[in-house]
């Protein structure tokens, strides 16, 4: 019964993080030994794709057999395990295995020393060991007991434990570690601040009479003694007398020298007469504009991009190169120029360096120093800015984008040029399902559209287990037929009380009018702000997805395409390993959706600023040389 949670969960571990190893197996166990394949291949998409394919034949049957399957793994995948640099073994189980644990404890610490191959576990605790007629099998424990053999196994192959379930991670040895380290730090944290605290409280106890020796402390009264006493004026140094001789415009020298004569001591008991001694300058104000520290989010917000980079676009972050070099004060100087009647740029500048931007010659008040800050600053944003995009074409985001609603309705065009792509629009819709709806613990409802329509339930319900086990089912048995009535299935989903959202799957136009159904729509939307978001499927009719655009935009919603998400990955990828700077090379796809059209042009956009920033640096460093050379022949001259 939890079949489809661990393929879905073996789905996202090939998707996510196999593709950067460099050979991997599976082994299905039951009480027959069931490989994928007979060695270890390369993780390659292909092999990826058809281990996912594997995956979805699994049945679940037999017993236990671990003994087995641990040694058919190392005997044949890691035969030769001084070979490679590091191996290891993932266990996925559900329960105790048929032979005992010292037995297979003994027998993974014989294989696993000497080399870098390690075993992990990671149990699946269900709510009951027993079958359908309450029969416990032979080999029976309690989760506790289960976890317990399983961590003495762990223990043996130096392996880390990770035990979960429907309700959560129960156990895990990587969040153990970093809870005892955050208590380390509070524990440090508290000492620290006991110990400031005594300091604190010492310095005070000190202060309330410092000049009085310990052995004359009965000179004062009672009264004395808890009043603060008066600290003795210092003598004046020769460097304080020197300081009261500072020039200014308005007569400091003749006032300063007034307050030395009469601040000089005769006795000491002189105390420093009131007012102030040094005169206080207007503060210089600065043209130039510091470059900012940036902070981004390292988790992603479920939001769309137009309000993520409404937080974190270049603007946003007083990232924007033209603003922040060049304010109102960088302006070159301008000359008259007699035979055209008018003022114009000079060329050049003996103080700063000018470039021509936009036809206006500007002063570059920067230093090398504060360009490579800003190009810290501006290449940590870029990474930031490919991540989320990796993030938009990953797993169910890369086909249906992202679900921003609490209460929505998936409409899936089954008509019948959609005949060859059905199988995977229902694969991509149980991981949305899974991914997005489940997780998020959103309130759905399905619809179906061709000739007809069919809803999977008459309300929306909630994201339980139950039901997107129900509904992963009812997605099975689509099949495609027909043709495509759009607006009888809009029609259908806002009718649905609550709803909030739709979002429209389809790969081709409606059967209607584009008019009809945009001015339907908007009749049936008067009393209620419900968005429609639309998802182009391989669609190559411009007018029908010129058609999605309109509908998606005259709601409030987006609208998506998947094409291109290929591409866009490799060159993602490729900004991450070679580089951001090179502007031409890689370069994403043209994306129309809108989350992804958005981002892609922040995207370029700053590394427009990049390269701007890198020779505009390389200008400064050159300019300061011929700075330095002039300089030289100049005092040359001079000698």
């Amino acid at each position: 019964m939890y079949i489809i949670h661990i393929q879905h969960s073996l789905r996202l571990l090939l998707e996510e993080q196999m593709s950067n190893k460099d050979c991997f197996n599976i082994i299905a166990f039951g009480s027959d030994i069931v490989p994928w394949q007979l060695e270890l291949v390369p993780s390659q998409p292909e092999n990826l794709q058809k281990a996912w394919r594997w995956v979805l034949s699994l049945q679940c049957k037999g017993s236990r057999n671990l003994m087995s399957a641990l040694r058919r793994a190392v005997e044949i995948d890691f035969k030769d395990k001084d070979k490679h640099k590091s191996q290891g073994l993932y266990l996925l189980t559900t329960g105790i295995p048929d032979h005992e644990t010292h037995t297979i404890s003994a027998y993974v610490a014989e294989v696993c020393r000497g080399f870098d191959l390690q075993l992990h576990v990671c149990l699946f605790s269900v709510m009951e060991e027993v079958d359908s007629n309450g029969i416990i099998p032979a080999h029976y424990a309690n989760p506790t007991e289960t976890a317990s053999a399983f961590k003495e196994i762990v223990q043996g192959a130096n392996g880390r434990f990770h035990w979960f379930g429907e309700a959560g991670i129960f156990e895990s040895d990587d969040i153990t570690i970093i809870v005892s380290e955050m208590e380390k730090a509070n524990k440090y944290s508290q000492k620290c601040a006991f110990l400031v605290e005594s300091l604190k409280q010492r310095s005070v106890n000190q202060s309330v009479n410092p000049f009085i020796p310990e052995g004359d402390s009965n000179v004062l009264t009672k009264e004395e003694k808890r009043r603060p006493q008066k600290l003795p004026s210092p003598k004046p140094t020769a460097l304080s007398l020197a300081r009261m001789y500072i020039k200014d415009n308005h007569g400091a020298e003749r006032n300063a020298s007034r307050r030395v004569q009469a601040w000089r001591p005769t006795n000491a008991k002189a105390e420093i007469p009131p007012g102030p001694v040094y005169q206080k300058y207007p503060k210089v104000t600065c043209v130039g504009k510091s470059v900012p520290s940036v902070t981004l989010p390292n988790k992603e917000e479920i939001c769309s991009s137009k309000e993520w980079l409404t937080k974190y676009s270049i603007k946003k972050l007083k990232l924007d190169l033209p603003r922040l070099l060049f304010g109102p004060g960088c302006t070159h100087q301008q000359k008259t120029v007699a035979s055209l009647h008018k003022k114009v740029s000079a060329k050049y500048c003996t103080v700063f360096p000018s470039v021509e931007i936009n036809g206006v010659v500007k002063h570059l008040q920067f230093q090398p120093k504060e360009l490579e800050i800003y190009t810290e600053q501006l290449e940590k944003v870029l990474r930031r800015y490919v991540e989320r995009i990796q993030w938009l074409l990953s797993g169910s985001r890369r086909l249906f984008g992202t679900i921003l609603e609490a209460n929505v309705c998936i409409l899936v065009d089954t008509s019948g040029s959609m005949d060859p792509y059905l199988p995977h629009v229902t694969k991509e819709l149980t991981s949305l399902i899974w991914e997005q709806l489940r997780k998020n613990k959103v309130r759905f409802n399905l619809l179906r559209f061709a000739e007809n329509t069919e809803s999977w339930k008459e309300c929306l319900v909630e994201a339980t287990d139950e039901t997107c086990h129900d509904a992963v089912q009812w997605v099975s048995t689509f099949h495609a037929h027909g043709n495509t009535c759009t607006l009888m299935a809009l029609q259908k989903a806002l009718s649905f009380q609550g709803i909030e959202a739709l979002y429209v799957l389809t790969d081709g136009r409606p059967d209607t009018s584009y008019s009809l159904i945009l001015t339907e729509v908007e009749r049936l939307r008067k009393n209620q702000d419900i968005k429609i978001h639309t998802i182009s499927f391989n669609c190559a009719d411009r007018g029908a997805n010129e058609f999605l655009k309109k509908l998606a935009s005259q709601t409030g919603g987006r609208y998506h395409c998947s094409f291109g998400d290929v591409d866009g990955q490799l060159a993602a990828h490729r900004m991450l390993t070679e580089g951001l700077d090179d502007e031409d090379d890689p370069v994403f796809p043209y994306f129309e959706g809108d989350d992804l059209k958005k981002l892609t042009q922040e995207v370029a956009k700053a590394r427009g600023f990049l390269k701007q920033a890198k020779s505009l640096r390389l200008l400064l460093q050159k300019w300061n040389i011929n700075q330095k050379d002039n300089s030289v022949c100049l005092k040359n001259a001079q000698a």
